[in-house]
C-alpha cells in the first residue's frame, strides 16, 4: 500500500496518461469529463485500500472493484495500469480496432476487471450480488462499486441499494461520483437528487459526504468498516478535473482532443 503522498503523485501520474490515451485514440473520441473526475477515487482505491494482486486476479478471497459507471475508463485504466495489471502498450491499444480495450470495460479476470461496464445501473445490482455470495461464504472480501450521480436516475440503482440494506451487507460500499453533470446536463436539473445523503440512510446505509479529490479524505471514508449495515461514500467532485477547458462543461462527457487542447490540458498538471 502507498502512503498519501505516492497516492496523489500517483493521481498526478494517472491523469496525465488519461489526456495522453483520450488525444491517440484520435477522432474516436473519449468520456474526459467522467474520467477526470473520478481520477483520485480510483487512485486511492489501488493505490492504498483494495486487497488486489496481478500476480493472482482470480484470488476468490480477493476484493472486488465493480465499475458500474462504465464510461470512466480512462480513470479505471490508468489505475489498472499503475496497480500493474495493465502494461504501457495496453494502454496504446486503447479505442484502437480489436483492442480489448474499450470506451466501457470488458470483464477479463486477467487484467483485473471484474465487470463489463455499459448499461448504467447494472453495475450496482451485480456488485449486491456478490457481496451477498461471499458474505455467505464468509469471506473477508470487500466489495466496492462505483456509480455515477446521474446514473442514479435509473431504477435498477435503487432496487439494488434496498437490496444491499435488507441483506445488511456491510461488506458493501457503494461510491457515488458527484460531479453534478450528465450527458444531458446538469444532474439537479434533469433529475432532482438531493438530499441523496438522507435517502441512502433512509435504505440503511452508513453514509459518508467528502470531497471526492481529496485523497486524504477518501482513504479514511473508503477503509471505514461498518458492522451490519452497508457503506456509500457519496464523492463530490468535478467532471473534467484538472483541464480549464472541460471543468463543469457537459461537451467533455464525450469528446475529441486537438493537438493545441492536448497540449494545454498537459500544460496545466502540476
Amino acid at each position: 500500500m502507498k502512503d498519501i503522498v505516492q497516492i496523489e503523485e500517483m493521481a498526478m501520474s494517472m491523469r496525465r496518461k488519461a489526456l495522453e490515451m483520450a488525444f491517440d485514440c484520435g477522432k474516436n473520441g473519449s468520456h474526459l469529463g467522467g474520467g477526470l473526475s473520478a481520477i483520485e477515487i480510483f487512485a486511492s482505491l489501488y493505490g492504498g485500500v483494495l486487497n488486489v494482486d496481478p500476480k493472482c486476479p482470480d484470488n476468490p478471497l480477493r476484493d472486488r472493484m465493480v465499475v458500474s459507471k462504465g464510461h470512466c475508463v480512462l480513470a479505471y485504466y490508468t489505475a489498472l495500469w499503475q496497480a500493474g495489471f495493465l502494461s504501457e502498450n495496453d494502454l496504446k491499444a486503447f479505442e484502437t480496432n480489436g483492442s480489448p480495450f474499450h470506451g466501457h470495460a470488458t470483464r477479463n479476470l486477467s487484467y483485473g476487471i471484474d465487470f463489463s461496464g455499459g448499461s448504467l445501473g447494472q453495475g450496482l445490482s451485480f456488485a449486491v450480488g456478490v457481496a451477498l455470495s461471499c458474505k455467505k461464504r464468509s469471506f473477508s472480501s470487500r466489495i466496492y462499486t462505483l456509480v455515477g450521480d446521474g446514473e442514479c436516475d435509473e431504477g435498477i440503482v435503487w432496487e439494488s441499494l434496498m437490496a444491499a440494506g435488507n441483506f445488511c451487507l456491510d461488506n458493501f460500499i457503494v461510491i457515488i461520483d458527484c460531479n453534478g453533470l450528465q450527458y444531458d446536463g446538469f444532474t439537479n436539473e434533469v433529475m432532482k437528487m438531493s438530499p441523496l445523503s438522507e435517502k441512502l440512510s433512509s435504505f440503511g446505509f452508513s453514509v459518508k459526504e467528502i470531497d471526492g479529490h481529496d485523497c486524504k479524505s477518501l482513504l479514511a471514508a473508503l477503509k471505514t468498516k461498518t458492522e451490519g449495515q452497508p457503506m456509500a461514500v457519496i464523492a463530490h467532485t468535478v467532471k473534467g478535473k484538472g483541464v480549464s477547458f472541460m471543468e463543469n462543461r457537459k461537451e467533455w462527457h464525450h469528446s475529441i482532443l486537438t493537438e493545441n487542447q492536448y497540449k494545454q490540458a498537459q500544460s496545466e498538471q502540476s
